[in-house]
């Protein structure tokens, strides 16, 4: 029987998965056209699956080579020769142990250059084999390198480049010139910005080694109709019942395509959520499970949160950049060139939405609110308040009383904070309401924040609870026609979440307002708006 699998490499046969096959198709045009070319995604983004199903597709028509960099250590980039010796064992290993094929007089080749004495080895003598393979293969011959990230630092690595291109550029002006087919570099780098040394370390050339890179446009995230498609198979294994098509629609939502977030919260429900949560597979697989997973999720201790938020600590204006758009709805550029920004897309961290700084997936989000609350010792005297309330926020019945929470949030805010000036308040508020509500569900439930919503002016927040949802409006009074335009729009998005109630709480500069709760029929819905 198959699993979901978020280690290593995803195989078909063992494993259920999205179907690659559009993406693989794309690939293979680039390979097709002779492109040399990065495929350079964060962690756990599913680089090394995609790259095991080129290679099949590729197989009939190419010798392809693939390798992984991983497999030589970090002192093999000393020098040329290191270099070049450790390159012909790879290869050797490949042949010896995962059934490539080269003629024996290349093997020959490459046996004799792992045996010299490295002193007498350079980096041309490994080219010069590779010029000899080009014209006895019959085929032409692809090269793949997985985790060249392992040997970016390295001068010898961009030599390696550098040999490369100038290969590449002598096919250009000549076609007659054999060299490889294509040449693709995976890893988190992307090697195309990557700059060569000359003389000393502190000096660099102005053009990358690797600048003949075609662009690697193609979408490496999984599509909703593809979630689907995964689903839909493991149902026809497992019979739950399921709603394929609206789990794969929440599973989008939360991790927008990110494959490990993916095959992760598939695999705690799976795994995990029967009999731990639930009795039964067909209530694990609905909305309320989806939600479950990733709560859990949020509270693992995973190598891909480590990388993000260690990458985070490391661009400190970037973080507080990010920190503003989720807390306060600024908006920022996107800067093609600014290095921090650079990192963290690299990174999987981050992505260009209309050309400004957007978190990538929801669950990125949540966990740097998490993050970002949890470090706000200011506020300490109103979680403390809010966590010692905490049971009497829930009902008999085991829902959350919301109208109670905004209430008691207005008076320890107020008697806390009553003296705070309007810009202040402005630009806090929010995030105080966010700062009292997480000890509240926390280990329960989870929340998050409508990205189209998230503005100086207003902000969505829904919380996910027991799976039951709850939109809470979080805005700045600007009049009672702005309030009227803004219970329009909670009704719109109580409409589209099929909800009979919701919540709204303002933080209202005006003297004269009267502080507290009033429940309020609008049309075929019931708000509840709170004034702070």
């Amino acid at each position: 029987m198959k699993d979901f699998n978020t280690t290593a490499i995803c195989i078909p046969s063992k494993h259920y998965m999205v179907d690659l096959s559009d993406k693989v198709q794309e690939i293979r045009k680039l390979v097709d056209a002779g492109k040399y070319f990065t495929i350079n995604r964060a962690r756990q983004y599913g680089k090394t699956t995609i790259i095991n199903a080129l290679c099949a597709e590729l197989a009939d028509q190419y010798t392809v080579l693939s390798l992984d960099f991983q497999d030589i250590e970090n002192g093999s980039f000393s020098d040329g020769g290191e270099f070049s010796q450790a390159f012909a064992r790879i290869v050797l290993d490949a042949v010896d142990f995962d059934g490539f094929t080269i003629s024996d007089s290349i093997k020959e080749e490459f046996i004799e250059l792992k045996e010299q004495e490295t002193s007498k080895v350079k980096l041309d003598d490994l080219f010069r084999i590779f010029r000899v393979w080009f014209k006895e293969e019959i085929k032409p011959i692809v090269l793949i390198i997985d985790e060249v990230d392992s040997a970016t630092n390295n001068q010898v690595f961009l030599d390696f480049l550098a040999q490369l291109r100038s290969l590449f550029l002598k096919r250009e002006r000549n076609t007659d010139i054999k060299t490889f087919q294509s040449v693709i570099l995976a890893g988190v780098t992307d090697v195309k910005h990557l700059k060569s040394k000359i003389r000393s370390e502190d000096q660099l050339k102005v053009n990358s080694p690797w600048n003949i890179a075609a662009d690697f446009d193609v979408d490496m995230s999984l599509s909703e109709s593809g979630i689907k498609g995964m689903l839909d198979e493991y149902e026809s294994d497992h019979q739950t019942g399921m709603d394929s098509a609206e789990i794969a629609r929440e599973i989008r939502d939360y991790t927008n395509g990110y494959p490990f977030l993916v095959s992760r919260i598939c695999q705690i429900i799976d795994k995990k959520l029967v009999p731990e949560k639930f009795k039964e597979y067909k209530d694990a697989w609905t909305q309320y499970g989806v939600d479950e997973a990733v709560k859990r999720i949020l509270s693992e201790d995973n190598t891909l949160f480590q990388s993000v938020m260690g990458k985070l600590t490391n661009y400190p204006e970037l973080r507080t950049q990010l920190r503003k758009i989720l807390l306060r709805g600024e908006t920022y550029p996107w800067l093609p060139y600014d290095d921090e920004q650079q990192q963290l897309f690299m990174y999987g961290f981050i992505r260009n939405e209309h050309n400004k700084v957007a978190v990538s997936n929801r669950i990125f989000e949540m966990l740097l609110y998490n993050h970002f609350i949890g470090e706000n010792r200011k506020e300490d005297e109103l979680v403390q308040s809010a966590a010692a309330d905490k049971s009497i926020f829930v009902t008999p019945d085991g829902w959350l009383n919301v109208p109670k929470i905004m209430d008691h949030f207005i008076k320890e805010h107020n008697r806390i904070h009553g003296s705070d000036s309007e810009k202040f308040l402005e630009e806090e508020g929010r995030e105080r309401f966010l700062t009292y509500l997480a000890p509240i569900i926390n280990g329960t439930g989870t929340y998050s924040i409508e990205e189209q919503t998230r503005t100086q002016k207003r902000m969505d927040v829904v919380i996910h609870y027991l799976g039951k949802r709850y939109i809470v409006e979080l805005k700045i009074w600007r009049g009672e026609r702005y309030n009227e335009e803004g219970e329009k729009q909670i009704k719109e998005y109580l409409d589209f979440f099929d909800l009979t109630t919701g919540y709204m709480l303002s933080f209202n500069f005006n003297k004269k307002k009267t502080p507290g709760v009033e429940r309020v029929k609008f049309g075929d819905k019931v708000l509840f708006e709170g004034t702070v």
